[in-house]
């Protein structure tokens, strides 16, 4: 059979330590794909399906071409798949029997490393290690050479902080028992591994109890590369609680850095704020929005260079212009490191590393200590700018093997090398034209190709014109002779030896050079971090200028004034002043607003406005409103909108309630709460208890700003007995029977929902909406009734003696309520309510002549 063959069985030897990988087996200028890797790859990439062999021997195959398979590399990355690099590792001319081939790389969804990146986004590979009540998580991106760690007192925040990275891929010791709940929050692609043997050297100034997962996230870097990394930075430990924490799901609602619709950019906070010009840039910005800082100093650093870059618009504007010539620092050190770089990237680092000292000069002319600080970090290595400059040829290609890499000049056996080319390519230039005078043939012309060389060519029409034996025939064509002399082959010699010494010159040069270069990526590295975060501050500073923002001012109460104060993304896409601003004024002894009002009103976006200003000052970026005074928060919670989680099979009012409890275990008085709609999932009167519950427990037991939006009516009473909470509503105005939503917040509960004018503003029939008008006359007539009869019953019971308390009020007295959590309150007044309804239908039954159950 085919297998059979010395190059099938090495085949098969090289798939077999690869089951779980794409094989793909270098022969000649494509890469093969071979019995089941071949049936799964045509599929997946439409590409034709061929066998190799004949008959009952033969076996599926295909096949891409080697200089365009990383586009194919890529599409197979991207739907989960691993592929394995086979090369050839020695010189087929010179090999005995089957050329060695071994598997050079492995790439994965978190370790592709080539051009099929999704634009500047980082592209991490987290680990999780731990039980119980210690867990770390571990992230690295091996594009850039970022690795970072930290613990988690529990599995619930150490998935959280791993999300937080939206890791390709995650690693996890054999065995874990962390697979199932990673699988229901991520689609992220797992890989189980066993414990490393060694320390990384990457993980070996970590604490001790760190050092293992850090190792196994290295180890796994290690084996997909199959090579050094130089780039790779230790690993560098932090403190979740240095940073304003906000869950996944909250993240998801306020839409920091993505669209909940589409997940796009556009239509996100990042998206309004990225004025950045490099690459870097736009992912330090996108970091700095997903973990905003919890520290008042470092964020009024960042306030301070974003002040001095807004007043001093020329220096901002040379800044932008000079920022526009750098590149990607850390993916070009990536390359350098892995060997894949090529001559035009060493010239994008050459032009890259002249703006440094540009811009810290620009920089130490804004005088300020921010400033002076980022401009010390931006020394050029002057060594490394002078050997690319003396060496990489300003026309160099992509390809580092065809030549033309090399500068004239930058070694001499080389210049030989390309001076005995370029004069025996003019004498045979001479020569054509020496041939063609001698001949009288004026379409006599000299010719080269890879099988026959240089040759003489002359038409068939023409050769009779040739004197007998001037050339010795070599190739005889349709149409013309091709013919050769001594001279010609001698020259041919010296050219082709030329090239072939040239060629491999060139590329021991560049390889030699590219290597030299490895050695100045800790200083690459340390550019790029400064370069980047200047980046961002001007970003923050083009983002003032545009939207008018303002500098937020921190306080160490829990104040919080923010005056006509905007939603960043949604007064970015309406015209221009059309956004109605909105106050807020809350103190430690008024921290809590209900907001009441109908559909559309502006409720939400009230909310998540307040949201989006907070992480933008925790950020460094200046906010949307005219005055903004504002504590410092430790978590943002968010229950915004309604959504069904498939994948996990939870309702949409289970997701609600998962979203509240994840507020009411974690947060602290420190912590902004948002809730919207809290217990619409459910019956009325189940709703509202939650609602009230959820109220009660937040305002008595933790004591964080919050925002509860609710079309519960009832519940605005409680700003009477509960001191922190304020009433507040979203405001419209009804004109004979149209409604106009003024999307302004005032004090005070809102009167009504306006629930059906809605659902007139939505286009329903007219049919529809008369009936529903109808109906609603009708309850609020039952409800007018019930108040009569209720505030009868308080009349009567100003007679105590006449008076028998009901059992459910008495046992309602005993129970300590301040000390359920909301379920065990829920679990309690559907207790209750089941007594009361029992009771009912009992009097239901008596009522139509029926025994009472008992």
């Amino acid at each position: 059979m085919v297998q059979t063959t010395p190059m099938m069985k090495q085949y098969l030897a090289i798939k077999e330590k690869h089951a779980d990988a794409f094989l793909f087996f270098r022969l000649g200028d494509f890469y093969e794909l071979f019995f089941e890797d071949a049936d799964l790859a045509a599929k997946e990439l439409e590409i034709t399906l061929t066998k190799r062999g004949k008959g009952e021997e033969a076996v599926p195959m295909c096949g891409v071409p080697h200089h365009s398979a990383e586009q194919y590399i890529n599409t197979l990355v991207s739907k989960g798949y691993k592929v394995a690099l086979c090369e050839q590792t020695e010189d087929p001319q010179t090999a005995k029997g089957v050329v060695r081939r071994e598997v050079v790389q492995i790439i994965t969804p978190g370790t592709i490393m080539g051009n099929g990146l999704q634009d500047a986004r980082n592209q991490y590979v987290a680990a999780m290690t731990g039980e119980a009540a210690a867990y770390s998580v571990f992230a690295a991106d091996l594009t850039t050479g970022e690795a970072y760690a930290c613990r988690a007192g529990t599995v619930t925040r150490a998935v959280e902080e791993l999300l937080s990275y939206s890791p390709k891929e995650v690693i996890l010791l054999e065995g874990s028992s962390l697979s199932e709940i990673i699988n229901e929050r991520t689609e992220a692609f797992i890989t189980h591994l066993p414990a490393p043997a060694d320390t990384a050297d990457e993980a070996a100034e970590l604490p001790e109890d760190l050092q293992a997962g850090a190792s196994l996230l290295t180890s796994y870097l290690y084996q997909t590369a199959k090579r050094s990394l130089e780039h790779l930075q230790r690993f560098a430990e932090y403190t979740p609680s240095r940073y304003l924490q906000i869950d996944h799901y909250s993240k998801r609602n306020l839409e920091i850095t993505e669209t909940m619709r589409d997940r796009s950019k556009a239509g996100s906070l990042f998206g309004v704020l990225d004025y950045t010009q490099t690459a870097m840039g736009t992912r330090r910005l996108k970091r700095w929005l997903e973990k905003p800082l919890y520290s008042q100093s470092d964020a009024e650093e960042r306030h301070l260079l974003t002040e001095k870059l807004l007043d001093r618009f020329l220096e901002r504007d040379q800044i932008r212009e000079l920022l526009k010539h750098v590149y990607d620092l850390e993916r070009l050190s990536g390359r350098i490191s892995f060997g894949t770089v090529n001559g035009r990237e060493l010239l994008q680092l050459k032009k890259s590393l002249q703006q440094l000292q540009p811009l810290a000069s620009v920089l130490t002319s804004l005088e300020c200590g921010p400033a002076s600080r980022l401009a010390a970090e931006m020394v050029p290595p002057d060594e490394l700018i002078e050997l690319l400059e003396s060496s990489i040829s300003e026309t160099a290609p992509v390809s580092i093997t065809e030549g033309s890499v090399i500068k004239d000049g930058y070694d001499q056996q080389l210049d030989q090398y390309r001076d005995a080319m370029t004069n025996g390519r003019s004498w045979i230039a001479s020569l054509e034209a020496k041939e063609r005078q001698a001949t009288g043939i004026k379409s006599l012309k000299i010719g080269f190709n890879k099988v026959f060389g240089y040759y003489i060519e002359v038409s068939k029409a023409n050769i009779n014109h040739l004197p007998e034996g001037r050339y010795e025939r070599k190739q005889t064509l349709s149409n013309a002779e091709r013919y050769v002399t001594p001279e010609l082959k001698e020259k041919e010699k010296v050219i082709l030896e030329a090239e072939d010494k040239s060629g491999r010159l060139e590329y021991e040069l560049f390889t030699a050079i590219r290597d030299h270069v490895k050695t100045f990526i800790p200083q690459l590295q340390s550019a790029a971090l400064s370069v980047s975060s200047l980046d961002v501050l001007q970003s923050f500073a083009e983002a003032a200028e545009q939207h008018h923002y303002v500098k937020p001012v921190f306080n160490q109460k829990k104040n919080i004034s923010l005056s006509r104060s905007r939603h960043p993304v949604v007064e970015s896409v309406i015209d221009a002043g059309a956004y109605i601003e909105n106050d807020f004024q809350l103190t430690s002894e008024q921290d809590m607003l209900l907001i009441t009002g109908p559909n559309m009103a502006g409720k939400s976006t009230y909310m998540r406005q307040l949201a989006l200003i907070v992480i933008m000052a925790q950020a460094g970026s200046f906010v949307p409103a005219d005055q903004a005074e504002l504590p410092l928060f430790d978590h943002i919670f968010t229950r915004i909108g309604a959504a069904d989680d498939l994948a996990s099979g939870q309702s949409t009012f289970m997701v609600e309630m998962n979203e509240t409890r994840r507020a009411v275990d974690e947060a602290t008085s420190r912590s902004l709460i948002l809730l919207d709609e809290i217990g619409r999932g459910t019956s009325t009167y189940d709703g509202m208890a939650l609602a009230q519950s959820v109220i009660e427990y937040i305002h008595n037991r933790i004591g964080a700003v919050t925002l509860f939006s609710t079309h519960y009516h009832e519940l605005t009473v409680l700003a009477e007995k509960l001191s922190r909470l304020e009433n507040v509503h979203a405001t419209a105005r009804e004109d004979n029977g149209v409604l106009t939503f003024l999307h302004r917040i005032q004090q005070g509960p809102a009167d009504k929902s306006y629930g059906i004018h809605v659902a007139r503003l939505a286009g329903l029939p007219d049919e529809l909406i008369r009936r529903a008008d109808d109906i609603l006359r009708t309850f609020e007539k039952r409800n007018r009734k019930r108040t009569k009869e209720t505030q009868q019953v308080e009349q009567l019971s100003l007679f105590p003696e006449a008076e028998t308390e009901h059992p459910v009020l008495e046992e309602l007295k005993k129970v300590d309520l301040l000390h359920m959590t909301p379920i065990e309150a829920v679990t309690y007044l559907d207790k209750l309510q089941r007594q009361i309804k029992g009771e009912d239908e009992n009097e239901a039954h008596s009522e139509a002549g029926q025994p009472a159950r008992r």
